[in-house]
């Protein structure tokens, strides 16, 4: 069993992180395979992969432990990925996702929320799920980072879906909506309660005593003063006002198209963005392969690959386990960091 020296405590134990596995359809078991390959390398934690090990095995060769707890799970982890069986994926296919795979997928979601949440693992990272195909058996949340919020009773605008690579940070105030709805559900309450919840993440998560948030405007030119749209003036500089009055170093709004080059990044933390695609496209862009999406507001440490399922180039050992590797490099990080500050007071 691994161990670590935390604070004043002397040695502690440390659990593994607990790992789903997604689609077993997708990608996500692929590149789990290939994080617990590339550990030594990157100095991963230890993890467990809950899911389907058969989902594993048709995409790799390499050494697995099936484990029934945790503890045998971080004994095994230095010899064989270990994984935690749940549920019976059916006839697994790579590249052919089917109800039973999202219904594993939910399961080993499920499973893995609760580990973390009895203390059995430190942290949860969440592989890639297909939304269509979890709709199709009832799934009811916009997404994997709603029904953790919901299982640790966190209302729905104060858990932060922050995207992360090594030199970009960004925050969608709004998420998987439609763009000609974003203006109508921008209020002050709702920038100002994700703009706390990723004050206080960054934090946590990342040890940043006084985090500089900057807030890119909803319109070109972030309005230019009224002549191409007043949420700029009516909705996001209300919202930053009442945000330094509390003591949180927020400016803007600034004109999205100038916030992401190299110098501009080198002036903030994490950059609040009105709408998904004004996030996502320049983190994207620019960390690509190693994207990280970790939620903020929660009581617990979440990450996950910030990339999709990939069915078309499942089981061709095509995937790239970048994001992963980061996403659960990143969970261990964090869950560290909450473990010392715990220590310490």
């Amino acid at each position: 069993m691994p161990w670590s020296n935390i604070g004043d405590r002397g040695m502690t134990r440390v659990q593994p992180l607990a790992v789903s596995m997604g689609d077993p359809a997708g990608i996500g078991p692929e590149i789990i395979a290939k994080a617990w390959d590339a550990r030594a390398t990157h100095s991963l934690p230890p993890f467990v992969a809950v899911g389907d090990a058969r989902a594993i095995e048709r995409v790799w060769a390499g050494p697995i432990a099936r484990v029934a707890d945790m503890t045998a799970a971080a004994d095994a982890f230095a010899t064989a990925l270990p994984v935690l069986t749940v549920g019976d994926a059916g006839a697994i296919v790579p590249g052919e996702p089917d109800a039973d795979g999202a219904r594993c997928a939910l399961h080993s979601l499920e499973l893995a929320v609760g580990l973390v949440r009895t203390g059995a693992a430190r942290a949860l990272v969440t592989g890639p799920v297909s939304k269509s195909q979890l709709y199709a058996i009832g799934f009811s949340h916009p997404g994997q980072t709603e029904f953790v919020a919901e299982r640790y009773g966190v209302a729905g605008d104060n858990a932060v879906m922050m995207l992360a690579g090594p030199s970009l940070k960004v925050v969608p105030i709004t998420t998987h909506v439609p763009l000609k709805d974003v203006s109508a559900l921008l209020t002050v309450d709702l920038i100002v309660a994700k703009a706390r919840a990723t004050a206080r993440g960054l934090l946590r998560n990342f040890g940043i005593e006084n985090p500089r948030l900057a807030f890119a405007g909803f319109n070109p030119h972030a309005g230019e003063q009224g002549a191409l749209g007043r949420e700029e003036i009516d909705i996001i500089a209300p919202a930053i006002a009442m945000l330094r009055e509390e003591g949180i170093d927020a400016t803007g709004p600034f004109a999205a198209d100038t916030m992401f080059h190299p110098r501009a990044r080198e002036t903030y933390d994490v950059v609040m963005c009105c709408y998904h695609d004004q996030a996502l496209v320049p983190l994207k862009t620019i960390h690509f392969d190693e994207g990280v999406n970790m939620t903020l507001g929660l009581p617990i440490v979440r990450t996950s690959p910030d990339h999709g399922t990939a069915f078309a180039i499942a089981g061709k050992n095509l995937a790239e386990p970048g994001a992963m590797i980061a996403a659960i490099a990143m969970a261990g990080e964090a869950a560290d960091r909450r473990a010392q500050t715990a220590a310490q007071s």
